[in-house]
């Protein structure tokens, strides 16, 4: 490190790892608008302390409320667009997983709770970032806009726009999403498209007329066959039907059957090309009917000039802590990052702690990266201009 930065007050693990907590001990389920408030009131009243600006949107459709917090001219050198810094409050645990099989615990170097890595860990580290170059006395070179969203892990339905507003009038965006890997951040990231495709045919008596029957099942078998036979690794693409409902009773030939589909694509024109072939689905069998809706929710989030050069610019602080700092060539899961990116802010993702177990009952953190990737945000929205 500088031996001018020698002397200033050092990122404390502990005291990144006790706000941490406090934010993941308030569960927030993204289906529970009243309980992700709880957080959104936590979140704003600690920058409320710090004398940000503050914007908090009223949820809708059961969701959380968003919240937006920006510097004042004081706290920067700069005026014009700056930097967005994004995270979410939401998790994908429900309510009592915080008693079961996910309590606060520390294990050696892993930390686990609900929602830890993905990604309350990450939100927390960009507000302790800002918190420290304040109590030492800095200012960011640009103003900076801190979004907080309550629904990422059902596709921020409620925050597009609001997040895409907000990003056209930024620089840059950070996203506080967790870090991958060890030394690893986010450059880019595949679209992700939502599909329901509805099949009718007709109801019979399985047993006394089954030939006046047109199983809506059996053409749905079909078309699930052709979708999942899309998938293709070399392209980047990959189609999951995961969820499947249809039928009435075991003796009753079914006359409505309905998948939901995911999709992945790592480019504009497969997400295009994807989505047409979805749209002009037909039936194979004969005398059924099918619907096909949806769209692409998340577009992809593909590695250009400007986010490579802001890459750059985070190796170069790493180094500073003799750290290398890599990228994930391309992942699968979507963020909020695909919206701002898709716009052509340069956007630099996965900035959160490292650890492992996103969605799952193992879920944790790794004390071991709190220090490294604080500092990075810290001098991230110190450097930027």
């Amino acid at each position: 490190m500088a031996e001018a930065r020698k002397n200033e007050p050092k990122i404390e693990a502990d005291e990144v790892l006790a706000g941490i907590v406090e934010w993941v001990s308030i569960e927030s389920p993204s289906h529970d608008g009243k309980s992700v408030n709880k957080v959104v009131d936590h979140v704003e009243g600690q920058f409320r302390d710090l004398g940000l600006k503050l914007e908090r949107v009223p949820g809708r459709d059961g969701f959380g409320d968003i919240l937006e917090c920006k510097t004042t001219p004081e706290m920067s050198h700069g005026e014009g667009k700056g930097i967005l810094v994004l995270a979410h409050l939401d998790t994908v645990h429900p309510i009592g997983m915080i008693e079961r099989d996910l309590k606060i615990r520390r294990e050696g170097d892993s930390i686990f709770g609900p929602g830890i890595y993905d990604m309350k860990a990450g939100g927390y580290i960009a507000y302790y970032a800002l918190r420290h170059l304040m109590r030492m006395g800095k200012k960011t070179k640009l103003p900076v806009t801190f979004l907080f969203i309550p629904e990422e892990e059902v596709g921020s339905p409620t925050s597009r726009t609001r997040i895409e507003e907000a990003a056209r009038g930024h620089k840059y965006a950070l996203v506080m999403e967790p870090g991958r890997d060890g030394d690893r951040v986010v450059t880019s990231r595949k679209g992700v498209g939502r599909f329901t495709l509805t099949v009718k045919g007709t109801a019979s008596h399985a047993g006394v007329r089954h030939q006046d029957g047109r199983s809506a099942i059996h053409e749905m078998a079909k078309q699930i066959m052709r979708i999942e036979g899309k998938t293709d690794y070399a392209r980047g693409i990959t189609c999951n039907v995961g969820l499947i409902q249809g039928g009435s009773g075991v003796n009753v030939v079914p006359a409505e059957c309905k998948i939901e589909v995911d999709l992945r694509v790592p480019s504009q024109q497969l997400a295009e090309e994807m989505t047409h072939w979805f749209l002009n689905l037909e039936p194979i069998g004969q005398d059924v009917t099918l619907k096909v809706e949806g769209e692409m929710n998340r577009p992809p989030y593909q590695k250009d000039a400007g986010i490579s050069a802001l890459f750059e610019k985070a190796q170069a602080i790493y180094r500073e802590i003799g750290k290398e700092l890599l990228d994930v060539p391309l992942t699968g899961g979507g963020s909020d990052g695909n919206f701002t990116a898709a716009l052509g802010i340069p956007t630099l993702d996965g900035l959160g702690a490292d650890g492992k177990g996103a969605h799952a009952a193992f879920e944790q953190i790794y004390y071991s990266s709190l220090v490294p990737r604080t500092y990075l945000c810290t001098r991230l929205l110190e450097t930027l201009e």
